[in-house]
């Protein structure tokens, strides 16, 4: 009689006297989370705990992690280009004056990943 693990496809590995099961990650788990995700995951945990067991238990929450972290990267590189431009920061700046241009950057890269964090990853 095959074990209910077996009749969807799972195989065994006998090790000594015992039958341990076959289960590795997938190629998405193996995925590096970055920063957005994981902050994701901690807001998942902490504040919406039915969402995060119903992903978990759907198998969806890797890719949903993923998928804010790219979303979130790529929004936090589009804005920063966008509000450089409207602010007048160029690389003549960042030639003859690198600690002024460090410091509007770092102005813009605060603002940018606010409305990011609100819009993404605290949603």
């Amino acid at each position: 009689m095959k074990s209910i693990f077996e009749q969807n496809g799972g195989t065994y590995t006998r090790c000594g006297d015992y039958l341990l099961p076959d289960m590795g990650l997938t190629e998405l788990e193996r995925m590096p989370l970055g920063k957005y995700g994981m902050m994701r995951r901690k807001y998942l945990e902490e504040s919406r705990q039915g969402l995060y067991m119903r992903m978990i238990l759907s198998g969806k929450l890797m890719e949903h992690l993923q998928e804010i972290d790219a979303t979130c990267r790529r929004r936090m590189d589009q804005m920063i280009r966008e509000m450089a431009m409207a602010e007048g920061i160029t690389e003549e700046l960042k030639a003859k004056e690198q600690m002024a241009w460090v410091r509007k950057m770092n102005s813009l890269h605060a603002s940018a990943e606010e409305i990011v964090l609100n819009e993404l990853v605290y949603a």
